[in-house]
């Protein structure tokens, strides 16, 4: 789990060109959206002035596409087993006999792209790009920059989506869904988008914006229970001890925390620690469980009157 000691580092990700580079490092964005409330609780700071919209990027914080395929074939096809090990590692998939081990790294989010629905992968595309921006509540738009800052660099996900192929676990075309893949990471987000995205999930799928059904409750649920076992990576163990919450992060500095059935917080507070998470993220977060009492682990004793 970050310390405030790893506030010096100027960490950044290597293989991400224009993803991290774009932003102040001493940027840092927060936003808190509660699900008994019509508006949203804003806090945000950068250089000294009010800033809520800067736009962050989308990258591998978005959900799999499994609420649209049968629940038992989804979990069979992608894993719910944390790795213990690098987003993108490769070793992770030779490990495991059949390839993938959960959505939230790499292998399992690019074989997930691979499943969703359509022919082509225009398609899948277009299904995705729906599908978050319903999730967020506005129609979000692709940085042209980072996508294709970030398709002349992705020679890893490619290797790691012919790896998936050898081992019958990529469902389409690995080059095409790697490309729709880089696609959902290079989508502009703000603190807000993540804020409302994770108070989606913790309203059992219901946008509590625009009130739309996303996805099922059941699903929801699920989506959650990965995300705590494998939201942070490798340190997904150290930030459930901390926080007791699922989240989410992202290598642009983006974080999405969710507590169900009361919110959902949305962060954009680059640098990133080793393992690729949020340092300033990680440590907000702690603060608020704990000073809001989120951590679904914690209880009070019970004693008789």
């Amino acid at each position: 789990m970050a310390s405030d000691s790893d506030l010096a580092s100027d960490a950044l990700l290597d293989g991400h060109p224009l993803n991290l580079l774009q932003g102040p490092l001493d940027l840092m964005e927060i936003l808190l959206e509660g699900l008994f409330r019509h508006h949203l609780q804003e806090t945000g700071k950068a250089h000294g002035r009010e800033d809520t919209h800067h736009q962050g990027h989308d990258d591998r914080l978005h959900q799999s596409p499994a609420s649209v395929r049968c629940e038992d074939e989804a979990r069979d096809k992608l894993g719910v087993r944390s790795t213990g090990l690098p987003f993108n590692s490769v070793i992770a998939i030779e490990r495991i006999d059949e390839g993938t081990s959960n959505p939230m790294v790499n292998a399992g989010a690019i074989a997930a792209t691979s499943l969703a629905p359509g022919q082509t992968a225009a398609q899948k595309w277009q299904f995705i790009h729906d599908g978050l921006s319903r999730f967020a509540g506005r129609t979000l738009s692709l940085n042209e920059e980072v996508y294709q800052s970030e398709a002349a660099t992705n020679q890893r996900n490619q290797g790691i989506a012919k790896l998936l192929q050898a081992y019958d676990r990529i469902f389409f075309d690995p080059v095409e869904a790697t490309d729709v893949y880089t696609k959902q990471c290079s989508l502009n987000v703000t603190a807000k988008d993540l804020a409302v995205m994770a108070a989606t999930l913790a309203n059992g799928g219901v946008n509590p914006l625009t009130k739309e059904p996303i996805i099922d409750a059941i699903h929801c649920q699920h989506v959650l229970a990965v995300m705590v076992t494998a939201g942070l990576y490798e340190n997904s163990g150290d930030w459930l001890y901390e926080t007791g919450l699922p989240g989410k992060s992202g290598v642009s500095g983006g974080m999405v925390t969710v507590s169900p059935g009361k919110g959902g917080l949305g962060i954009f507070a680059p640098p990133l620690d080793e393992a690729g998470n949020s340092v300033k993220g990680q440590l907000v977060t702690r603060f608020l469980s704990q000073q809001l009492g989120l951590n679904l682990f914690a209880s009070q004793p019970f004693a008789e009157h």
